[in-house]
């Protein structure tokens, strides 16, 4: 058994492996908020059991091991979070009213911080976490260990007392699961060149209320998800209507967005002028290819602009953004 202070020793053994469990219980519970929760869980518990440590295994995978326990027993007899094309078909009606769906667990937007997912940020695309969720939860969790934090059979075997058998028949069963999810092309990085004017056009079509704009970044194929209400669309020619409404897109300065990034793709945070100021919307997520702007993807929860950085309230902007030259 290892001779160690538990208090020095654990904090410096253990703490550099904080922010990538975050991710790995995000991953497990599609919510934000429950993952600081089952970190901090986590951490207690390793805590605890610190002094009875022996080494067999290394310090992450020991806590690869507690956190993912914590997550499947959180996950006992719980609501799978969802978007809304997870719980109906698209609306084909761009002026219809936008439903409601009340007691359904919402999936959340992540904040990476990209050292921490550095190895894995493909693993942390809305339309994975969205699958992963649909998943029974030791498949999800064998997925997750094996396919995105490529731990070994045998040390997954380990965490979740199966056998190497039952590791591997458990993710072939995932994969399969998985094998039609929409890849929508070759996604392109945050940070690439294409992905920054994207968004910015993006950004641009919403503060000048120019849906001109917006046609010409929008793929056909888009897709328009409002988190918060089982109303979705599929396709530019329901999106673009929708969009383009007073409701929605308002009038030119009515809208002020910053850029940021969720999941490892572009987004922008969102603030609506009222009361002469900007006040805090929520945050779409953009998912974006070679080819345009593939899905739309809007959290409309005022909370998640702080969550992400950002101040509630942003005074007035009296330029307009430039439009810029079309793509």
């Amino acid at each position: 058994m290892l001779e160690v202070d538990p208090t020095g020793d654990f904090a410096r053994m253990a703490e550099p492996f904080r922010a990538e469990l975050l991710a790995h219980c995000y991953r497990m519970l599609g919510s934000r908020d429950d993952a600081e929760d089952l970190v901090q869980e986590t951490y207690l518990r390793a805590w605890r059991s610190f002094g009875a440590f022996e080494g067999r295994a290394s310090v992450r995978t020991w806590l690869y091991r507690i956190a993912t326990n914590a997550c499947l027993t959180a996950l006992r007899g719980r609501a799978r979070r969802v978007l809304p094309s997870g719980l109906a078909p698209p609306s084909d009606d761009p002026a219809g009213p936008i439903g409601e769906a009340p007691g359904v667990e919402w999936l959340q937007p992540f904040p990476a911080d990209p050292a921490a997912v550095a190895e894995s940020r493909a693993g942390m695309r809305l339309a994975l976490i969205a699958s992963l969720q649909v998943l029974p939860p030791r498949q999800r969790a064998v997925l997750i260990l094996r396919d995105v934090l490529a731990f070994p059979a045998a040390e997954v075997a380990g965490m979740l007392d199966l056998s190497v058998a039952a590791v591997k028949s458990a993710l072939q069963r995932a994969r399969a699961s998985l094998a039609d999810l929409d890849a929508h092309d070759e996604l392109v990085e945050p940070s690439a060149p294409e992905a920054r004017a994207l968004l910015e056009q993006y950004m641009t079509a919403f503060e000048n209320a120019d849906t001109a704009l917006l046609e010409r970044v929008l793929r056909q194929d888009a897709a328009l998800e409002m988190v918060g209400t089982p109303t979705w669309f599929a396709g530019i020619r329901t999106c673009l209507p929708f969009i383009a409404t007073p409701a929605v897109i308002g009038n030119p300065g009515e809208w002020r967005m910053l850029a940021t990034t969720a999941n490892n793709q572009p987004a922008a945070v969102a603030y609506r002028l009222a009361g002469g100021a900007y006040r805090a919307f929520g945050l779409a997520v953009l998912t974006v290819t070679a080819t345009g702007i593939a899905k739309i993807t809007v959290f409309g929860e005022p909370s998640l602009v702080r969550r992400f950085g950002f101040p509630d309230v942003l005074p007035p902007r009296p330029v307009p953004r430039h439009t810029g030259s079309p793509r």
